[in-house]
Order: C-alpha cells, then sequence, then structure tokens
C-alpha cells in the first residue's frame, strides 16, 4: 500500500487552483494506484499552521525535561506534522504564488518539520536529510509567467528545503499565465492537465 500525504497551502480554502490541481493529480494517482491511502493537511485554510516565533522555537531547542506544558504541547503539534511526512512515499504540494514567493503558511509548515535529530542531522560533512526514499509532486499555481526566469523565488527554495530534509526527488508542474486572460489561464490550466495524465499513470 502507498501513502500519500496532499499538502494544500492555499488561503482559499481547497478552491484554489493549485489545491484543485493537486486534488486532480490525486485522483488520477489513485485511479492508476488502487491500494493508495490519502491524507490531506491544509496548512493555509482549515489547519493554519502558527507562524514561529520566540516561544515556539525555544520549545524546539529546550531539553524533553526542562519543556513547560505549553512546550510540550508544541513540540507535540511539529511531531504530528512530522510523523506524517515520515509515513507518506508520496507527497503532494499545492502551491501558489503570492507577491512573488511561496505562502507565509508554507513558510511555517516548513519551520515545524525542520527539526534537527527529526528530518535532518548534523554530520562532519554537513546537514543530513532523514527523510529519503520518497517522491514528491509540486503544483506550482500562478497569476504571471515566472517559470526559469529570476522573479521564480519558489522553485528553487521549495526544491533546496525538500533536499534538506532528505527528499531530491521532487518533480514541479506548472499552471501560469491564470490571471492574465481567460485564454491564457485555459491554456495554462490545460498544460498542467496534460501532464497530470502523463506522470499519473
Amino acid at each position: 500500500m502507498t501513502t500519500l500525504l496532499q499538502i494544500n497551502t492555499s488561503i482559499n480554502n481547497g478552491n484554489g487552483q493549485s489545491s484543485q490541481l493537486a486534488r486532480q493529480f490525486v485522483a488520477a494517482y489513485r485511479n492508476s494506484h488502487p491500494d493508495t491511502q490519502v491524507q490531506v493537511r491544509d496548512v493555509a485554510a482549515a489547519e493554519p499552521v502558527p507562524h514561529l516565533d520566540a516561544e515556539r522555537f525555544g520549545a524546539f531547542i529546550s531539553k524533553p525535561e526542562d519543556r513547560s506544558a505549553a512546550q510540550h504541547a508544541v513540540v507535540e503539534y511539529s511531531d504530528a506534522l512530522i510523523d506524517e511526512l515520515k509515513q507518506a512515499d508520496v507527497i503532494v504540494l499545492g502551491l501558489p504564488m503570492y507577491n512573488f514567493g511561496v505562502p507565509s503558511q508554507l513558510k511555517a509548515y516548513f519551520d515545524h518539520i525542520a527539526r534537527a535529530g527529526e528530518t535532518f542531522k548534523y554530520t562532519d560533512k554537513g546537514p543530513v536529510g532523514m527523510l529519503t526514499g520518497k517522491k514528491a509532486y509540486v503544483f506550482a499555481a500562478r497569476g504571471g509567467v515566472y517559470a526559469g526566469t529570476p522573479l521564480d523565488t519558489q522553485t528553487a527554495y521549495v526544491r533546496d528545503f525538500l533536499r534538506f530534509i532528505g527528499i531530491s526527488d521532487v518533480s514541479f508542474i506548472y499552471a501560469e499565465g491564470l490571471a492574465v486572460s481567460a485564454q491564457s489561464k485555459q491554456e495554462g490550466l490545460a498544460r498542467a492537465a496534460a501532464e497530470i495524465d502523463r506522470i499519473a499513470a
């Protein structure tokens, strides 16, 4: 059995284009792999991940025996997010572009799952990711056309972060030009849909 974790990061409560593309892929993937178990984590709308602050960061770096009840709750929440990732064989990330960057809620999610000893470890040769052997698909929806240009700040950042925690097999599927015109939107979504059909088989 394959476990697939779908992560939605759109503020539009599952109705954003990136979430819809991710959902289309998951449906197609399940058709090709009927034994797939799907778990959905909405980090922006349904279950917003708190942004990192000094108190939450302090909980991560404190020794377990020194943590307050509130700090234990913070770590337990982080542990739950990490456990979902550990259990997943396939990760599907819906990624809208907001003001040339990733949603702040995705950054908050990354801040909660990047923990030494849990998702990466330090060695004499530098940090090593611990979540190996997984495949990730990123569905990037953009109003403009940015892929392959200096304004695409998302692709390298997300790829580098996932590699940092051990996920190096990452595919990006772009739906761009969605705000340019009705025709551009139709063409951008059609290209993404064709790519979904190709990779979900």
